[in-house]
């Protein structure tokens, strides 16, 4: 398994600083949120602009595993909505960030998004899902693979949890569409802990990425979940996959969040070793 930042907990700095950072704290990869590249329209992110946020990750000696919190910018869009001209503005936008992730090296995205997906009226889920399957034909035609990321019924209503996402995942039947477990989403609407999810769901082939964070939206090892079960279960199922640390409440701020998260999963790693 390999670690990666999500860079929104260092958006303060340039990337090319951000690259840095994450590479001189440990981290293998840098997963991206789209917005914080340009707050208005980073689907539209010109060739030259790709290309530089790539050399940069190059030369700090650091992966860009990934795209998430891809519906935050531009505003106003969703999967769901009965308005057939906003799903078809949102459609073309995630088809513009696959491209975006593959021109980037990334070989993954994950669709949180959870304003942008919410149920209000009969048929918005069948809406949803029908997104959903046209965009995982994008992804496989990019060659990348597409997250389904169960979220807390406290955030959204449509795939809380991973059995749901899974579901879906099975219905749609493409092989570069799968789903992804957050500890923080797991630990907040889950019956069962993360480690056992991991534990019942690993052998199906079905989760692609992991985001390690704390129920209480701090960073792994600063709140009340324990983290050695859920890696000892990625490690016991020899999951070499993308784990993104993804804190929400940075504590004290981005960079001290970042580094302390680096040393207690590296910390967790080693005892497993």
């Amino acid at each position: 398994m390999r670690l990666a930042l999500c860079n929104e907990v260092l958006r303060a700095l340039p990337f090319g600083a951000q690259c840095d950072m994450a590479a001189s704290l440990g981290y293998a990869g840098l997963e991206i949120a789209p917005f914080t590249l340009d707050a208005e329209a980073p689907h539209r992110l010109p060739a030259t602009q790709r290309l530089a946020l790539r050399r940069a990750a190059a030369e700090a000696g650091i992966a860009i595993s990934g795209l998430h919190w891809l519906l935050v910018a531009p505003a106003g869009l969703s999967i769901t909505t009965a308005d057939p001209a906003i799903r078809a503005r949102t459609l073309d936008v995630i088809e513009r960030l696959i491209g975006l992730a593959a021109d980037l090296g990334a070989g993954l995205l994950v669709h949180g998004s959870p304003a942008q997906r919410q149920v209000v009226a009969t048929g918005d889920a069948a809406r949803a899902e029908e997104c959903v399957a046209r965009i995982a034909s994008w992804a496989a035609a990019s060659g990348v693979t597409y997250c389904l990321e169960p979220l807390a019924a406290r955030e959204t209503n449509w795939a809380t949890t991973v059995a749901e996402a899974v579901a879906i995942v099975e219905r749609i039947g493409s092989p570069a569409l799968r789903t992804m477990l957050d500890v923080s989403a797991a630990g907040n609407g889950e019956a069962e802990p993360a480690a056992a999810l991991l534990e019942r769901w690993l052998p199906s082939g079905l989760i692609a990425h992991i985001h390690l964070n704390d129920r209480n939206r701090r960073a792994p090892g600063q709140g009340e979940d324990r983290f050695a079960p859920i890696l000892a279960a990625l490690h016991r199922h020899d999951y070499a996959g993308w784990c993104g640390v993804e804190p929400f409440d940075y504590r004290p701020d981005g960079p001290g969040c970042a580094a302390f998260a680096a040393g207690y999963l590296r910390g967790v790693l080693e005892s497993l070793a």
